[in-house]
């Protein structure tokens, strides 16, 4: 009998992704909430209201500025049906929808822009015409190179920002909220053409019921067409009975396809006219969301080729934790994302280094650069924003910014990171600038035996080494989370803290603090090479755990690696968690003294050998890695390698050999010096509210 169910649930687990949408059983808990009045569909939409369709009666229920109608059971009426609708997620609806407006306004600035260079050259070339000087061949310019995009996302940003852009929100009557036109201004002085507006469209990949696409319909006014798909037909019903009763149907184009299917029509679609030279508007997205049941690397390959490559947003959704951030499938981690994940109390991190690495490699094949603006651990998923853009150049320093980890996952947790090329500056011929190099690097940057407990290292990636997140996106939609209504947004609270935390994340490199401070000249393209010096985090309670001593308070450690003279900060992923630029062999030394001066523990207790035994240096005198019969292997260098000799700093590990204590600083454990002085209320990690709370189960297509 086991054997006879198990086959249907396994298969219904394994299918893919793109013919499923999410769901949950909703239970309303009082009738007191729903009115008895039946209503039609074209009824005024509210929350809690009954609405018959088709012989059916729905329950209406609100989040941000849209109504959903979920069937009611007959038998039940108190009692949802199965839908797809699952509230668990409305902190990643709402943040969407405020990163889709601080992305879109900024958007339709750079195409105001564009669309104004544009207007100007045939200005001039019509002037020119009339003068009765020759105007500049329009076959000529169309076969000119094309602006980079480098440069004219540059220009773009230092156009001068139209008033519009700053002025605040209104409230309609019906309660729709309304930004300022997103209109083109008048011609002339490097503006637009005028009453022509700008196009600005979004796709729901995978849309279920629709919700997303109708909340971008409600509350992304500058939006012009958006489009929702589903490769079901009673997905595609539910779209439309939705889209009608909240009054956007007229806004949103239903779409009845396998998401890999639509998207690669549109590629083909603008191959095609390519290809005959044809002219008109781009029908690439400038927002793909893509939000399916599990993974959405399936998906990749198709959006970062349907999304616009002058800049284009993707919108990425992963709630496949089990596979990037745990040790027990690596295999399918693999395949999905062509990485292997680590095994540790930071493998959140990893997951979502190992999600942009895909995203990465997926675009660069076809010229595209991805830009990381937003990436987010949170609940049982990963939601990353990214932007999308078409630099060759940029492409050429992908390799020296995705990395390989060794990691003592079975050991004391330590990890050194291991560049997969380097991209390094050299002078040019004239001594007036510097131009970058791509080349191979040094391995291995680790012993195969941990330097600091002697436990085996293991191997790790490859996956994303530059920042995950761009601190002026980060400002832009907090910006916007702060003029949005609560009401609306039944997450801003949350939003905000999870943004600040992540803003505090950034640790500077050294070289970026003297870049920053101009006490240094850096080239022109060192951001294209820049990555995260210190990309991980660590967690006291864990470190504490592994030698079996009471764990530090948050602000004694702080203040202690503080008045050694290193950074502290948190990361957003989990509470209590800590990122710093002190190397492992600081950390270690700093856990050491916590246990002599504050946390004694008895050496009996500490079996001989064991990770605590080796890192505590018991029974020796001092901290030695324990090599088990085997000499911890060094590095040494080639004979007549004279930069290995010399000891090139990029090819050394990023975590020093473990010092003596002799050689470190004084500890104290300051807890007023480790004080956060930040006096704000920020709800920076989410505290479930009930029981089971998680993606749930897979729906079921008829």
């Amino acid at each position: 009998m086991v054997a006879a169910f198990r086959v249907p649930l396994l298969w219904t687990l394994s299918r893919p992704a793109r013919t499923t949408s999410r769901i949950v059983h909703t239970a309303i808990a009082s009738r007191r909430f729903m009115s008895d009045t039946l209503r039609d569909l074209g009824a005024p939409p509210a929350e809690g209201q009954r609405i018959q369709h088709n012989n059916v009666v729905y329950t209406t229920i609100r989040e941000g500025r849209a109504h959903i109608l979920v069937p009611e059971d007959s038998e039940k009426p108190s009692q949802v049906q199965q839908v797809f609708y699952n509230p668990i997620q409305q902190f990643n609806r709402d943040l969407t929808v405020l990163a889709i407006r601080a992305y879109g306004k900024e958007r339709l600035q750079q195409k105001q822009a564009r669309q104004g260079r544009n207007a100007d050259k045939k200005r001039k070339r019509k002037e020119q015409a009339q003068n009765g000087r020759p105007a500049k061949s329009p076959k000529l310019e169309a076969e000119a190179p094309s602006v980079d995009a480098d440069t004219e996302m540059k220009d773009a940003a230092t156009a001068e920002q139209p008033d519009s852009g700053n002025q605040e929100t209104a409230t309609t009557n019906n309660g729709t909220e309304a930004t300022p036109s997103m209109e083109a201004p008048t011609p002339g002085n490097g503006q637009a053409p005028a009453n022509k507006p700008l196009p600005f469209t979004i796709l729901d990949a995978l849309s279920a019921s629709g919700l997303r696409a109708i909340r971008y319909a409600h509350e992304i006014p500058f939006a012009t067409r958006i489009t929702a798909n589903d490769i079901l037909q009673a997905a595609a019903d539910a779209i439309e009975r939705n889209a009608t009763h909240n009054g956007v149907r007229d806004k949103i184009n239903i779409s009845v396809d396998d998401a890999l299917a639509h998207m690669y029509g549109i590629v083909v679609d603008e191959l095609r006219r390519a290809t005959k030279g044809k002219h008109g508007p781009n029908a690439k997205y400038d927002v793909i969301d893509l939000d399916p049941y599990g993974s959405a690397a399936p998906f990749l390959d198709a959006a970062v080729q349907a999304v616009r490559d002058d800049g284009g947003l993707l919108c990425i959704t992963c709630t496949d934790s089990g596979v990037w951030a745990s040790n027990g499938y690596p295999e399918k981690c693999y395949a999905l994302y062509g990485g292997i994940p680590i095994k540790g109390w930071y493998s959140h991190e990893v997951g979502i280094r190992l999600i942009l690495h895909a995203v990465e490699t997926s675009a660069a094949r076809y010229g595209l650069a991805m830009e990381p603006l937003l990436s987010l651990s949170v609940d049982f998923y990963t939601r990353v924003f990214v932007r999308i853009r078409r630099s060759p150049i940029t492409v050429k320093f992908q390799g020296g910014k995705n990395m390989m980890v060794y990691s003592c996952g079975q050991g004391c947790g330590s990890w050194t990171t291991q560049p997969l090329m380097r991209n390094k500056a050299a002078p040019n011929k004239k001594g007036s600038g510097f131009f970058y190099k791509h080349g191979f690097t040094r391995a291995p940057t680790a012993p195969q035996k941990c330097e600091h407990c002697g436990s085996d290292m293991h191997l790790a990636g490859p996956m994303y080494a530059g920042r995950i997140h761009s601190n002026d996106f980060i400002k832009r939609v907090l910006a916007e989370a702060e003029e949005a209504s609560p009401d609306v947004y039944g997450t801003k609270e949350r939003i905000r803290g999870v943004l600040n935390t992540a803003l505090e994340e950034l640790l500077p490199s050294p070289e970026e603090q003297e870049a920053a401070e101009g006490s240094k000249k850096v080239p022109a393209e060192a951001h294209l090479a820049a990555v995260d010096p210190y990309p991980f985090y660590f967690h006291p309670a864990q470190v504490s755990g592994i030698i079996h001593c009471a764990s530090p308070p948050e602000d004694a450690l702080r203040g202690a690696l503080i008045g050694m003279g290193y950074r502290v900060t948190r990361s957003h992923i989990k509470p209590g968690s800590m990122k710093t630029d002190a190397p492992w062999s600081v950390i270690w030394h700093v856990f050491r003294e916590w246990v002599r001066q504050r946390a004694p523990i008895k050496e009996e207790n500490i079996k001989p050998g064991s990770v605590a035994y080796r890192i505590l240096g018991l029974g020796k005198g001092k901290a030695e890695p324990e090599t088990k019969g085997d000499e911890v292997q060094k590095e040494e260098a080639p004979v007549g390698d004279e930069k290995a000799e010399e000891g090139d700093p990029e090819d050394k590990p990023q975590d020093k050999p473990q010092d003596k204590p002799r050689d470190m600083p004084p500890v104290v454990f300051d807890e007023e010096l480790g004080k956060i002085k930040d006096k704000r209320k920020l709800v920076r990690y989410q505290m479930n509210p009930r029981e089971n709370w998680g993606p749930m189960t897979r729906a079921k297509g008829k």
